[in-house]
């Protein structure tokens, strides 16, 4: 008789620890550092093709519709994505979120980290990306 393949817990491989530890703290010497060396969890409105790896998916933004500004949701461990939320997410490395908000970085007005807890940050873009560049 074979055996059954235990499913892959792959909200364990969505997450960035020292990310979790900085928002905690709310030292934003530490976040910086989390960012520079660390991926964040993105949500995603389209999933990438796993059959493209070039194909990272579609990146989903909040648009307040009374303002119309733009914000982009980053989180440090998928569990803390809301359910409310697109379901998909993807792993972005650094170089990733700085080039995203090099091109994007006018159009977004803010960046929430873990916007429903238990441990939110807003930031500005420009900060973000400063932050990353340096």
């Amino acid at each position: 008789m074979a055996k059954k393949k235990k499913p892959k817990d792959v909200s364990a491989e969505f997450r960035n620890t020292q990310l979790t530890d900085a928002l905690q703290t709310q030292d934003m010497a530490a976040v910086a550092f989390a960012l520079r060396h660390g991926p964040t969890v993105v949500p995603l409105l389209r999933p990438g093709s796993r059959d493209d790896p070039r194909d990272s998916g579609e990146v989903w933004t909040y648009r307040d519709p009374a303002t119309g500004d733009v914000a982009l949701l980053l989180f440090s461990d998928a569990t803390h994505k809301p359910a409310t939320l697109p379901p998909h997410v993807g792993l972005h490395s650094p170089l990733w979120l700085r080039d995203f908000l090099a091109t994007h970085g006018e159009v977004i007005t803010t960046v929430f980290f873990d916007i429903a807890g238990p441990h939110p940050l807003q930031a500005a873009p420009a900060d973000l990306l400063a932050a990353l560049e340096a």
